[in-house]
């Protein structure tokens, strides 16, 4: 019996692995990323460079609707340390957002109709057909609660019939150093008997109260698989923050009347200073210039975002915006009801009602995690306003929040590349998670090997 070593880890095939944050994360922490399902082109060709390329390693990701594709289609190419199947099956129909558009998109389903909610099934699919030694499941928090169904529950029954031991709980990824509040359900599964562990956090909150913020509690109590997250140890370095994550990297506007400059996404840009903590020499990764600085708001916004306060929402950037614009009417003498009125307007004040708009815009505080990134920055970036640039944040602040380091190249346009970012697991947090299944695995084999 050999112990476990880094040169004897299993393969890793990660499912709906977007750009790779998680692959990321055990890559990190010593893991050779091979094989890879992913259904949006630009997303597999992200991971394939990042992953695989750049390293002279063949790329093994591969572009396709999983549910189509065999559940052992790796099975010949596993060498004798066996495979690890790690993925997040997409999170559209659990998330709350995600419920909601799709409930407003049908008349006569729900949000429990859309078939993305069941693609956990081609998930185990997967595991059972690669006979997987070890399993990671990641998902937003509201999949403990799909309809009736307890989806990492769920999965842990099916698996434990097949011989496997299971577990799941609920991670922060700030409790792992990561610059963003960010909740999500990790399901853990290993083959044979396994003694269950979790991550153990970095950093920690005590100084933070932040509401809905979950906290191990009771809730999960009656699910056999479910084990509480570790607490931080008293002592901890506090979670880190936005000014921490983001404060060297370049300016990009200054003012709200500063020309817009249209950067393209392979731009190089020399940091804005030199790295003034750990986080960011870690994320520098030793580079002197940085790519995609890019981001784009509406021309009308820049003079509301530079009076907002951190903390701010939409009704109070309206408010900023009426205020911006009775001062221009009287500076320029313009009357009510002339067509100039309504044009000045127009270009100042958004047409949103506070009411259903009243979160879209947020202005990130820079003393403490961001608040949690979401795919829907490919849309806009009014969710994430930055602190102390009249704009939202670029591509790569983003990438910063989310732990992804400044390495890594997005071949994207903007869009794609915040959609790929807003969809990650933090690296960081994967990492974490990634050494947690290598000290299980170990344990395992130690144990196998006082029996032998």
């Amino acid at each position: 019996m050999r112990i476990l070593t880094n040169n004897n880890l299993p393969n890793v095939i990660d499912l709906f692995s977007g750009c790779g944050g998680l692959s990321l994360g055990f890559h990190q922490a010593g893991f050779n990323i091979d094989y890879g399902v992913e259904m949006m082109e630009n997303a597999v060709q992200n991971a394939n460079y990042n992953l695989s390329i750049k390293y002279g390693r063949q790329p093994g990701h591969i572009c396709g609707d999983i549910t189509q594709m065999s559940g052992d289609m790796f099975l010949d190419k596993i060498g004798s340390n066996g495979c690890i199947v790690i993925g997040g099956p997409p999170c559209q129909a659990y998330s709350l957002i995600g419920r909601a558009k799709l409930n407003s998109l049908r008349e006569d389903g729900t949000f429990e109709d859309d078939k993305r909610g069941y693609l956990f099934q081609d998930f185990i699919r997967f595991v059972l057909g690669h006979n997987a030694r070890a399993v990671v499941m990641e998902n937003v928090r509201q999949s403990t609660s799909y309809g009736k169904i307890n989806v990492p529950e769920k999965v842990a029954w099916t698996l434990e019939r097949h011989g496997y031991t299971c577990w799941w709980t609920i991670l922060n990824s700030a409790d792992f150093g990561v610059p963003q509040i960010r909740e999500r359900m990790i399901l853990f599964a290993v083959k044979g008997k396994a003694k269950p562990m979790l991550p153990k956090p970095t950093h920690s909150g005590r100084r933070y109260k932040i509401a809905n913020l979950f906290n191990g509690d009771n809730s999960f109590t009656a699910c056999k698989h479910y084990v509480p997250p570790l607490k931080g140890e008293r002592g901890l370095p506090p979670w880190r923050t936005v000014e921490e994550a983001i404060g060297d990297l370049p300016v990009l506007r200054r003012s709200p009347e500063e020309p817009y400059t249209a950067n393209a996404m392979n731009l190089q840009l020399a940091y804005a200073d030199e790295p003034e903590n750990e986080y960011q020499e870690m994320m520098r990764c030793g580079r002197e210039t940085v790519s995609g600085n890019v981001y784009h708001n509406n021309e009308r916004d820049y003079a509301t975002f530079a009076r907002m306060k951190e903390g701010d929402i939409y009704p109070r950037a309206l408010e900023i915006a009426n205020e911006i614009f009775a001062e221009k009417c009287v500076e320029t003498g313009v009357k009510e009801g002339s067509l100039e009125y309504e044009a000045l307007k127009k270009s100042i004040v958004p047409p949103y009602s506070p009411d259903k708009f009243l979160s879209k815009w947020r202005k990130i505080i820079r003393n403490r995690p961001c608040h949690t990134l979401v795919a829907h920055i490919s849309l806009d970036t009014y969710s994430h306003i930055h602190p102390w640039e009249p704009r939202g944040i670029s591509v790569r602040e983003a990438a910063r929040i989310q732990s992804i380091p400044d390495d890594y190249v997005f071949q994207s346009n903007m869009g794609n590349a915040f959609k790929q970012i807003g969809n990650s697991v933090p690296p960081l947090m994967a990492r974490a998670i990634a050494e947690t299944i290598k000290e299980v695995l170990a344990e395992q084999e130690a144990e196998a090997w006082k029996e032998a």
